[in-house]
């Protein structure tokens, strides 16, 4: 069975964000990719605002409720707090928006997009008590994380109900060396046995980062990932081939059909 595909919608409130306006709409390009038959909605509000607001966070929310089939999931860093230019906190943005899914990622501030995933070798006690929350506040959470065994082994510790495999190393050599390169079809065993793991011990396993048409011939090999999250390549293609088109695209190189 494919994997569910996610459509991150940053880049469309990128570009929105460069002019004054609600042009491209945030919403609008929601309910396209929709028809075309994504199965989820991704966002990334940052603390900076770059792209995703909170004013989307919650114009989406209010959109999925005539959705219930789809998958409303947010992604940040459960320790950004407020902030002077309106951002209220990753935490107000999830009691807000109830979505299904909360995808933790530690990213700071000025980084310019998601490049590690998580270190629970230290004290993972605020971790732990955000986790808790947003379960209590109905979001399934899924962290953030690389494809190192040490580290997914310690996810149950925490409580988060599934991970997210970091896929910009696979994506880098997939571009770089090719798709049958020695080193790319190595970086795709270690997240196929990083999935085994993670269901192993219990725990669904989403992907995400630079997946695209071309290395998911090869990355949609791992039965075990239930969820892709594409945003940056999808949109891009999107402006050639339009964006239900590419949708459909993307479902289509899921599915094995585009080969």
């Amino acid at each position: 069975m494919a994997a569910v595909l996610s459509v991150n919608l940053n880049k469309i409130a990128l570009l929105r964000n460069s002019r004054e306006g609600q042009t491209p709409s945030v919403i609008e390009a929601a309910r396209t990719v929709l028809a075309a038959g994504a199965r989820g909605i991704t966002i990334h509000p940052r603390p900076d605002q770059r792209h995703i607001r909170p004013s989307d966070v919650e114009a989406l929310s209010f959109l999925l409720k005539d959705y219930p089939s789809i998958e409303f999931n947010i992604e940040g860093n459960p320790f950004a707090g407020p902030r002077d230019n309106g951002y209220p906190g990753f935490d107000a943005l999830i009691e807000a928006a109830h979505p299904h899914q909360a995808t933790l990622v530690p990213d700071s501030d000025n980084q310019l997009t998601s490049d590690h995933g998580w270190d629970l070798g230290g004290d993972t006690t605020a971790l732990r008590q955000a986790i808790k929350r947003y379960q209590d506040w109905g979001a399934r959470v899924s962290l953030f994380m690389d494809p190192d065994p040490e580290q997914i082994a310690r996810v149950p510790q925490v409580g988060a109900d599934r991970i997210e495999l970091y896929t910009g190393p696979f994506a880098e050599l997939a571009t770089n060396r090719g798709l049958d390169a020695p080193d790319t079809v190595e970086s795709l065993e270690s997240y196929r046995n990083a999935a085994r793991q993670a269901v192993a011990l219990g725990l669904g396993v989403n992907a995400g980062h630079d997946l695209d048409q071309h290395n998911l011939r090869l990355f949609r090999q791992i039965a075990e990932v239930a969820e892709v999250s594409i945003g940056h390549a999808l949109i891009s293609d999107a402006l050639n081939a339009g964006l239900a088109a590419t949708v459909r695209a993307y479902l289509a190189a899921l599915a094995g059909l585009a080969d």
